[in-house]
């Protein structure tokens, strides 16, 4: 126990001269005795005089008795510092933290913040998944080698099941307090059961799920999420976080805000102070009523509980509660980011506010004199750990016990009790506050008012460019383990991964977060392209005339290609036209088929459009991960295409040139051709404009490109169609009309029949109405939900089919040559690489070091089936640098355009 010693009247310095003459009891400590008489003693008799109307006005008596308690509780509170000093000075032992996982992976975000926080407070860190399975907590539940026992939700029972809350030490901390789990949880009847007790029934609750059939209604559209912070229940001791989660009748969509913010928006400044003071009031009194309803009576001095009440306004100050969630809810929020980043918000100022670095595995000492009043060990922690939350800084507020709701009581023998010394605190505190802060009569300051919480004001300058966290959908595993100092990670996503939403959060809101450039968004979906793709994080400071970029995070993402299974024995062959992820002809079967093939002799194709399917070795059709996904090849109906190998394929380019125009995945075809015939790629560029090359086959076949649609030109000064053909034939000249000059035309979506019908309207203008014309078709892309880019629906999706129909038509209608590209891509719509448009299926990589000359005579005769890099770039130099031009699904389209172009060679 120890000592604080209460008198009153002229005995007070008599026995404070007997305690300075006792060993057993500490300098400071005595001083805190002290200082706890001669406050009380002031205020015993500013309350008489204020009774029997000693003053001649209430006002005056306020202002001295705020003078007095400034002075006098001064004593007390500076005597509670030095303590709390001395005691932090002395701590040696580096303390333990438990964090019991359940169901959250050690990846979440959550799970990663508690570790981060905590090791920044010299916390040892373990990760258990349940109390069970945890090594500290299994040998003796309750007491052992820890100091901060963290329950997340879905843990929760395990913790209350295994911890014995009343055999804690007195300096461990769980974020639990089971009186309040008890009360306030569905299994034990939530609001309604406060409705069983008669004296309780005028709390202003008007719980949604109480009825005379008890189903849950509707919970009301305006209304306000308020979390609360209970450090104590006996006494209480409660804060209020300056955030809320707001949502009216006006919005859509529920938004977070500061609480006094919104309730000076919505009642102004008179109003907003007397709501806030009702909202506190409220709270206050169904936490002191869950507390007197509840069995259990044990206390754990250092658990906490944080809990949501949703309250409502119905056209009145005085709110009224609804609903109260055992944990951080948030239903108004609909973006899963939104709820994260607040529930992380309030989590890690919940841990700076709740653990301290106090009087851990220290017993505060004792004192046997039954004659004066003594605060046990326990009491003595409580008020230590109170009077530190309550004057730093925080984003918390206090919401009971708060000077103006309560009054000071007494004990049986007429002394000051705990509670009451925790009002004077908080009276101390909110007296100091007002007499240096307060500006109006309106506003009512606190602890965030008043002083920074340390981050900059919106607007300033980023003085702290690291990022608190990044937050995906689905959450990524990053590697290493995200912290605001590490720049560089990795991440591996499967197959069916095809999109990550990912939202950067900076930890100083002055901070601004690009994605990719400097004015990038914030937020974005992005597509994940098989194989690798790049996500840069631009942390800037956008303060003065120009951002400056503060500093660069990057996420190197990796995407699994199809689960494969090789086939070593007996198979069968499967086939499919279309995924039934995106069903683009609704009357054609989706998904893996058994293969039945015609009985008859095969020929070659005759025309780049012959309708098809994708075939695959499987152990059944039933299930796609029994398939060997590396022998995926496209086989139409009724004919095969044969590949021209690459001497043939060279004499057959011999003079010719070919010309290509379009979009990107036209250009991808383009350099596909250029690696076939001239053993090797060596010159590459995401080129946006023309280009040319004359350096092929030996220098005997020519090839030219120009870009088209140009996007990024504004609409009126942008090319048309006609024009960017016309410069590029112009560029190209001298031109032969015969097969010996070839187009290729197309792109992803934006061809059309108008298109081809200028095509010929130039042709036939240029006298090149002879020349070789193949047309690209349109091809699957921009169906994946991607902010900035226009995004199609499966309805626009098949109507694409439809258009691409009628441009096979029209082709074939002037003579023209059609690669059906559509078809072939369709029913491999998540096999697309790097790009946002997800319509790629061809990436460039560079090739350091080249093979030994060779030919290609022995390339395989199924398209679709991968070849290496070497088999592609056979014939160069080693040891030099070149490019290779990768993809199945381009590889396919791509050789098709070759036997069409080479049809007696593939012969």
């Amino acid at each position: 126990m120890r000592c604080l010693l209460a008198s009153a009247g002229g005995l007070l310095l008599r026995d404070a001269g007997m305690l300075l003459r006792r060993r057993s009891c500490s300098g400071p400590l005595l001083l805190i005795g002290v200082a706890v008489c001669l406050f009380y003693q002031t205020l015993m008799v500013a309350r008489n005089r204020l009774r029997f109307g000693q003053q001649p006005a209430a006002a005056e008596v306020r202002r001295k008795l705020s003078a007095e308690l400034l002075a006098e509780t001064g004593a007390l509170v500076s005597t509670l510092d030095a303590l709390q000093a001395q005691l932090s000075a002395s701590q040696s032992q580096r303390r333990r933290a438990v964090v019991l996982t359940g169901q959250h992976l050690t990846s979440d975000t959550e799970v990663q913040l508690y570790e981060q926080v905590l090791q920044k407070m010299d916390y040892e860190v373990q990760m258990s998944r349940y109390a069970e399975t945890s090594s500290f907590l299994r040998s003796s539940p309750g007491v052992g080698g820890w100091s901060l026992l963290l329950c997340l939700s879905s843990s929760e029972r395990s913790c209350l099941r295994r911890i014995s809350f009343s055999h804690l030490q007195h300096y461990q901390m769980i974020n639990l307090i089971p009186a309040l789990m008890e009360a306030f949880s569905d299994a034990g009847g939530g609001l309604c059961h406060f409705y069983t007790h008669s004296h309780l029934k005028d709390l202003p609750m008007r719980p949604y799920s109480c009825g005379p059939t008890n189903r849950k209604l509707q919970i009301p559209q305006d209304r306000m999420n308020v979390y609360v912070l209970v450090t104590s229940t006996r006494p209480l001791a409660s804060f209020l976080h300056d955030v809320v989660v707001v949502l009216t009748n006006q919005e859509l969509r529920g938004r977070p805000t500061k609480l006094r913010t919104f309730l000076l928006e919505q009642l102004g400044p008179a109003d907003s102070h007397q709501a806030l003071g009702q909202i506190k009031k409220v709270i206050g009194e169904l936490l002191q009523a869950a507390i007197s309803t509840s069995d259990r009576k044990q206390r754990c001095v250092l658990c906490y509980q944080l809990l949501t009440f949703t309250v409502l306004f119905s056209g009145s100050i005085t709110p009224e509660i609804i609903q109260v969630d055992t944990d951080l809810t948030f239903p108004a929020l609909k973006d899963p980011f939104d709820r994260q980043i607040i529930r992380e918000q309030i989590l890690e100022d919940t841990l700076h506010f709740t653990v301290t670095s106090d009087t851990e595995g220290r017993r505060l000492g004792g004192c046997t004199d039954m004659n004066h009043v003594c605060l046990s060990d326990d009491e003595l922690l409580l008020l230590l750990r109170f009077q530190q939350q309550i004057k730093n800084p925080s984003a918390f507020q206090l919401l009971y016990p708060s000077c103006s709701s309560s009054s000071p009581s007494s004990s049986s023998s007429g002394l000051p009790t705990v509670s009451d010394l925790l009002v004077r605190i908080s009276c101390y505190y909110e007296l100091q506050r007002n007499s240096s802060y307060r500006t109006d009569e309106d506003h009512e300051p606190t602890n965030q008012d008043a002083l920074s919480s340390g981050q900059e004001a919106v607007g300033g300058p980023c003085v702290d460019p690291h990022l608190r966290q990044i937050y995906t959908d689905p959450p990524l595993s990053l590697t290493p383990s995200f912290s605001p100092w590490v720049k560089d990670y990795r991440a591996e996503v499967a197959f069916d991964t095809v999109t990550v939403r990912i939202r950067p959060e900076p930890i100083s809101s002055a901070c601004r977060v690009h994605l990719d450039e400097h004015g990038g968004p914030r937020m974005a979906n992005y597509p994940v392209g098989l194989g690798s793709s790049t996500i840069s994080i631009l942390v800037t400071d956008d303060s003065g005339p120009r951002p400056v970029v503060m500093t660069i995070y990057t996420v190197h993402m990796y995407r699994e290609s199809r689960p494969s299974l090789p086939m070593f024995g007996d198979h069968v062959m499967c086939s499919f036209i279309q995924d039934c992820g995106l069903p683009v002809q609704p009357g054609q079967a989706c998904g893996l088929q058994p293969s039945i093939r015609s009985q008859s002799p095969l020929h070659t194709c005759t025309s780049g459009h012959a309708p098809g399917r994708w075939e695959v070795p499987c152990l059944s059709c039933s299930d796609k991960r029994t398939c060997d996904w590396r022998a995926v090849a496209w086989q139409p109906d009724s004919c095969y295409h044969r590949l021209v190998d690459r001497p043939l394929l060279q004499d057959c380019m011999t003079d010719r040139k070919v010309l290509f125009i379009g979009d990107s995945t036209n250009r991808g075809m383009m350099y596909f051709l250029m690696e076939r015939v001239n053993s090797s790629l060596r010159d590459w560029g995401k080129a946006h404009d023309t280009l040319a090359y004359r350096n092929l086959n030996g220098g005997r076949t020519q090839v030219a490109y120009s870009y088209y649609p140009q996007f990024w030109v504004e609409k009126k000064q942008r090319p048309t169609f006609r024009q960017a053909l016309q410069q590029l034939l112009d560029r190209s000249r001298p031109l032969v009309n015969s097969n010996r000059t070839v187009l290729v035309v197309g792109g992803v979506q934006w061809l059309n029949s108008d298109h081809l019908r200028t095509v010929r309207e130039v042709l036939d203008r240029e006298s090149l109405a002879k020349i070789q014309v193949v047309v690209k078709s349109l091809g699957i892309g921009f169906h994946l939900p991607v902010d900035g880019i226009r995004s199609l629906t499966l309805k626009e999706i098949q109507d694409l089919y439809k258009e691409n129909m009628d441009i096979i038509a029209t082709a074939k209608h002037y003579g023209y040559e059609v690669i059906d590209t559509f078809s072939i891509t369709v029913g491999r719509y998540k096999e697309f690489l790097q790009g946002r448009c997800a319509c790629h299926f061809h990436q460039v990589e560079k090739l350091w070091s080249l093979g030994s000359p060779g030919d290609a005579t022995n390339t395989p005769s199924r398209l679709g089936s991968t070849r290496t890099g070497s088999e592609l770039s056979s014939g160069s130099a080693s040891g030099s640098s070149a490019y290779h031009v990768k993809g199945p699904v381009n590889q396919v389209y791509s050789e098709i355009l070759l036997s069409r172009l080479c049809p007696s060679s593939a012969d």
